[in-house]
Order: C-alpha cells, then sequence, then structure tokens
C-alpha cells in the first residue's frame, strides 16, 4: 500500500443547490426581523396614520364633491402601497458588505444570484406580512371586496409583488455604494411614485398637469386595479394595467440590482 493510498481524501464544500442557498439566505433575513423592530413598526404606523389623516381631513369632501364615491374603500389601497413601498433588507445587506460577511458568502459555492434572490423574498413575505393590519383596519371601517375572499388574496398578492418589485432599487444602492445613507436616501424615490398619482383623489379631478404625470405613473394603474377588486367586480381591463405596471418596474429595479450584485462580485 503506497503512502499515496494512505493520504486523505480532499475534503471540498458541496454545493447545496440554488433553491436551498436561497432559502438560507431569506430564512436568515426573515430571522433577523425578530431583532429589529424599527425596520417593521414604522412600515405598520405610517400607511395608518396616513390612512386616519386622509379620511379624517378628505372624506366628507371628497364624498360630497364625487357622487357614488366610497373615500374609504378608496383609500384603502393607498394606505396598502404606502405599508409595502419601499420595504426591504437593502439596510441588512450593507450591514453585511461593511462588516465582510458579504464577501466570506462569496468565498462559499453559494450561488451569487440566490444571495440578493433570497433577500427579495424575505421581503415579499415581510409586505405580505405588513398588508395584513392595514387591511383590517380597512374591515374595521367597513370597506368590503365586491370580489370576495379571492378578491382579498389578489389584493394581497398585487400588493406584495408590487412591493418586491421595489426592492430593487434599494438593493441596487446598497449593492453599488455599500452605504447605508445612500441607502437610506432611496426613500426619496418612494415620493413621487406615492404622490403624484391618484393616491387622494380619482384621476379626472386632478388638476391637468399632475393628470399628465399621473398617467405616466406605474402605481397609478397599481391603485386602479387594486381598487377595483374592492369596488367594481371582477374587471380584466383594470387588472391587467395594474399587472404590466408591476412587471415595468419590476423589470427595471431588478436589472440595476442584478448589474450592482454583478459589479459588486467582481470587485469582490
Amino acid at each position: 500500500m503506497t503512502a499515496t493510498s494512505l493520504a486523505a481524501p480532499e475534503i471540498h464544500a458541496r454545493r447545496a443547490g440554488f433553491l436551498a442557498d436561497m432559502w438560507s439566505v431569506a430564512l436568515r433575513a426573515l430571522r433577523a426581523l425578530s431583532r429589529e423592530p424599527e425596520v417593521v413598526i414604522p412600515s405598520i404606523i405610517i400607511p395608518v396614520f396616513f390612512f386616519a389623516v386622509n379620511l379624517g381631513s378628505l372624506e366628507n369632501f371628497a364624498e360630497m364633491g364625487i357622487p357614488g364615491l366610497n373615500y374609504k374603500a378608496f383609500q384603502l389601497p393607498t394606505a396598502i402601497v404606502f405599508a409595502v413601498t419601499g420595504v426591504s433588507r437593502a439596510n441588512a445587506l450593507v450591514t453585511d458588505i461593511q462588516s465582510g460577511y458579504f464577501d466570506r458568502m462569496l468565498m462559499t459555492p453559494i450561488k451569487r444570484l440566490a444571495i440578493l434572490l433570497g433577500l427579495m423574498a424575505a421581503d415579499f413575505v415581510m409586505v405580505l406580512l405588513l398588508s395584513i393590519p392595514v387591511l383590517v383596519l380597512g374591515f374595521i371601517v367597513g370597506v368590503r371586496f365586491d370580489t370576495g375572499f379571492v378578491g382579498i388574496l389578489l389584493f394581497m398578492l398585487m400588493s406584495g409583488l408590487w412591493g418586491l418589485a421595489f426592492t430593487g432599487f434599494p438593493y441596487a444602492i446598497a449593492l453599488k455604494t455599500g452605504n447605508p445613507g445612500a441607502v437610506g436616501a432611496s426613500f426619496i424615490l418612494f415620493f413621487p411614485f406615492a404622490f403624484l398619482t391618484t393616491s387622494t383623489l380619482p384621476l379626472e379631478y386632478l388638476t391637468s398637469w399632475l393628470q399628465t404625470i399621473a398617467k405616466w405613473n406605474p402605481m397609478t394603474y397599481l391603485l386602479e386595479s387594486l381598487r377595483s377588486l374592492i369596488y367594481g367586480g371582477w374587471d380584466p381591463a383594470k387588472l391587467i394595467p395594474g399587472l404590466i405596471a408591476i412587471l415595468v418596474v419590476a423589470t427595471i429595479s431588478i436589472s440595476m440590482a442584478l448589474l450592482a450584485l454583478r459589479g459588486r462580485v467582481a470587485r469582490g
């Protein structure tokens, strides 16, 4: 028996597979949420606050000026979108980059794409959970869905997909800069989406310049789709533009995040 045959076999890290890698990243991100309530609590308080303030200040005025308008039902999609837009684990990713944990992950057999998609999967679960308290508040004040339970599920799914689509922007900034301040400033992107649209009044009641901007704002079509699920029944002509709006934003934002990931991996 030769010395070569007695040598210990070389040990390599075993690849777990793409889905297993993604699940590991997502599970770690979800577990961290219990230790970071400051991430979740503002995302509940802010939409509830705006929902209550808009109802208190505009409900009577809007319903007097717009015959047949149920302003509570009109405002609920706005509150949901406020809850789910811009919520991500991008700040946690910056922490991983600065601490060196991200570079250590790159030294393992983990699929690079699984790192980003795992975080996004955790975000999707988080935004679905964030939509529940706002939805419950809507039920408490009397909002009911003409499309029934299936409509409620689609309402939550579309809201979650919108939130997921928007996460690409903060992840792109996080991966490109590794700077928590830059990621925090990415919230500014939310304002034109949220306020230059039909967030407070129907499109035909906006001034001409705001109507023009709102027609180019994908959130306008998302809000219209979500509202159609509450009142008016199943209307593909309103649902399909909302789904297209989600797809357009997702294509742009996630493409930016993937390019930033490629650049970060190349530099690492």
